[in-house]
């Protein structure tokens, strides 16, 4: 098969092409260090794919990684597509039964994991899976002791497949179709699902983003979010690939830290997604507000409140759009035009094709009228190619052949798309999808707990997005709210933690046995809901 074509070339053909042009161009660079050239990222994922090689990955092989943002990331995400194996970066909080399922589905013949995330594979069940071999990130000496779960495995120290000879035949070139990338998605009614991620469709969210953002190599991004999402990864990092511009990366976005940030690193453009951006907005404003080179925002949602404020306290031009992992982005806004909150722009229609439909019978509906927002590809391979391993949520997401999103949304008599809301049971918080079903799996789980329903509900100064709210059936006394929260923070995510409680008797259903979940919407904060807040639980985040 030969190599990826000028017209969609893949991640690895950018990697190479960036060092041949551009060598010496500062690429990524890291709070921690381990700074890159465009040249040196190319040798260093040389490198560490000959050491893949001599591990026993080949073509089609998953590596997962729990990995926070840094270089051993960027490296070993390419190295792993210069095997033609596939990279599954996964959220770095998942424990648990939301870890477990993920290894699980994709079978990854190694994991590469920070040192400081190893105990989070303490409560995993491996065994099946086939895991042959840990890749410690940042361990030192002899390394440290794996996790019952991984102790059978074959450990090696990340920097020591930095430092292995490049072996020609070990460094494949991938095409553009190669699955290269599983991401995994907040299911609704199931578990998260595995995106299967071709190259190309990977390599048009940087594209889009570029185009998008009107990137050139003078530009400077700051990148905050996590790269285990596609926001993160492809739409920043990998967006600085493609325009062959640079950028800082730092572990995690801190408010209180982001305008320090952007004035150090000489940012003239960055993303900020779901309450990232009001947060910013509603720090307190400085003489220093405009004493950076930020010009451009990418920021999705914006609300009518602050949007134009935003855009005047900063300096900056906002960028809107829409998108998911599934789809890639397949319209962005223009500064060239106000901003307008929900208003994702104009539909990248070489590309996509973009209708809406009623939700129920997907018929077609006219401009103005709102309904579910469909999308197919123009070209080929922008676009993911199912789930892995579950080819009935496939079947369901792409019914009458257009992908569902599950998301409700209009077009104007511009022709440009607007967001409207979601249609299905996920979750949104902290810029993060989260799977009403994995959340009840948990609490289920829980002594006390007859059933339970997770719901999102809007609370004010969350942003427009959602705050977590569990009902639950008891039988007799509730446990102590304390007690429950000590119990779910051992074994959820942090972000999938519930803010409010409920306790019932029992939960109301349909005929057909669903729980009415719109009602508990509806309700939003009752006069018998718990908010952890107010009794000041403190989910500690991890250093």
């Amino acid at each position: 098969m030969s190599g990826g074509s000028a017209m969609t070339p893949t991640l690895v053909d950018v990697v190479r092409q960036q060092a041949l042009d551009r060598a010496d161009a500062p690429f990524l660079a890291f709070a921690e260090g381990g700074d890159l050239t465009f040249g040196q990222f190319d040798e260093a994922t040389d490198r560490v794919a000959t050491a893949l090689a001599e591990l026993g990955v080949n073509e089609g092989d998953r590596v997962l990684g729990l990995l926070t943002n840094s270089r051993a990331f960027m490296v070993l995400m390419i190295a792993v597509h210069k095997r033609r194996a596939i990279f599954v970066p996964i959220n770095t909080e998942l424990k648990g039964s939301f870890l477990e399922h993920q290894v699980h589905n994709s079978e990854p013949r190694l994991v590469a994991v920070d040192v400081e995330l190893l105990d989070q594979f303490a409560l995993v069940d491996t065994s099946g899976v086939g895991i042959e071999t840990t890749i410690v990130v940042g361990a030192t000496g002899d390394g440290p002791e794996l996790p019952s779960s991984l102790s059978a495995t074959r450990s090696v120290r990340y920097d020591d497949l930095e430092a292995v000879e490049v072996r020609a035949d070990a460094v494949l070139t991938p095409t553009p179709q190669d699955v290269c990338t599983i991401m995994y998605t907040s299911g609704t009614t199931g578990p998260s699902k595995g995106v299967l991620m071709p190259q190309a469709h990977c390599y048009l969210f940087g594209l889009g983003t570029v185009q998008a953002m009107s990137l050139i190599p003078d530009d400077h991004y700051y990148v905050c979010m996590p790269m285990f999402h596609a926001n993160g990864l492809f739409m920043q990092a990998y967006a600085c690939l493609v325009a062959g511009c640079s950028a800082t990366v730092v572990k995690r976005f801190s408010v209180s830290n982001w305008l320090d940030d952007v004035i150090a690193c000489g940012a003239t453009a960055t993303n900020a997604l779901g309450v990232m951006p009001e947060f910013i907005f509603r720090s307190p404003a400085s003489d220093r507000d405009r004493g950076h080179r930020l010009t451009r925002v990418m920021a999705i949602p914006v609300a009518e409140d602050w949007a134009e404020a935003f855009e005047e306290r900063f300096g900056v031009d906002i960028v809107q759009g829409f998108g998911m992992t599934e789809i890639n982005m397949v319209a962005f806004s223009r500064t060239s035009e106000p901003v307008e909150a929900g208003c994702a722009g104009y539909v990248l229609d070489e590309h996509f094709e973009v209708v809406i439909a009623d939700p129920e019978t997907d018929e077609m509906l006219d401009v103005g009228r709102v309904g579910e927002i469909l999308v197919r590809p123009r070209s080929p391979f922008c676009f993911n190619v199912g789930y892995f391993k579950m080819p009935d949520k496939t079947v369901e997401a792409w019914r009458n052949l257009w992908f569902h999103t599950g998301d409700a949304g209009r077009f104007d008599e511009l022709g440009r798309l607007h967001f409207v809301d979601r249609i299905k049971d996920r979750i949104r918080r902290r810029g993060e999808n989260i799977s009403s079903y994995e959340v009840e799996q948990v609490l289920n789980a829980h002594p006390a707990v007859l059933e339970s329903a997770a719901v999102g509900i809007r609370v004010e100064g969350a942003g427009g997005e959602e705050e977590i709210k569990a009902v639950l059936a008891v039988s007799g006394e509730p446990p102590d709210l304390v007690e429950l929260l000590d119990w779910c923070v051992e074994r959820m995510p942090r972000f999938t933690v519930p803010r409010y409680f409920e306790f019932v008797d029992e939960l109301d259903k349909t005929a057909s046995g669903k729980i009415r979940k719109q009602a508990l919407r509806d309700s939003g904060v009752t006069a018998s809901t718990l908010d952890r807040e107010t009794i000041g639980y403190v989910i500690a985040r991890r250093a």
